[in-house]
């Protein structure tokens, strides 16, 4: 049995990589992108943060489907407000204040609100407790996105770092 606690703090622990993995990248090459066809690396920055605040949003907020012709403004309800161009600093000071606001938010929800079932924007039907564990599933996703980056820079990632460390 998954348990929501673990969850949240799973979630969180995430969150607090991405933001190491930001403030480790060059601040000037946040416009990096390995090819042509991948997001550089602060649209990979704001896509977690605008993505995780939306869908974590909507799940808090009761909504029982993620689908249909209003869930794209639905999900533009939650975003965060940012600059044109958000450097390092903005850019880890929401990715922290929206986890720890939706993470407070989603911890106070009843059992019987993570055992509804609700539609996910793939038409799949989900428990809303499934549809918090893909926030954090989508967030790794794009996280590993963040660390290749990092790597291509000569930079070990944060994980691999407390790794290291552990070993000495």
């Amino acid at each position: 049995m998954v348990r929501l606690d673990t969850v949240l703090e799973s979630w969180k622990s995430v969150r607090a990589d991405t933001v190491q993995a930001l403030e480790d990248f060059p601040s000037a090459e946040l416009d990096f992108r390995p090819t042509e066809d991948l997001m550089t690396f602060r649209e990979l920055a704001v896509h977690i943060l605008q993505s995780g605040e939306a869908l974590a949003g909507m799940l808090s907020a009761g909504d029982k489907t993620f689908q249909g012709p209003d869930a794209r403004k639905r999900m533009n309800s939650f975003a965060r407000p940012l600059s044109q161009s958000p450097d390092s600093g903005e850019l880890s000071r929401n990715l922290s204040e929206s986890v720890a606001l939706r993470s407070a938010e989603l911890a106070v929800k009843s059992p019987e609100f993570y055992a509804e079932t609700i539609t996910r924007f793939d038409g799949a039907e989900v428990t809303r407790l499934e549809m918090l564990q893909f926030v954090k599933e989508h967030e790794l996703t794009h996280r590993a996105q963040m660390f290749l980056c990092l790597r291509l820079k000569g930079i070990v990632p944060p994980t691999t770092r407390r790794k290291l460390a552990a070993k000495k």
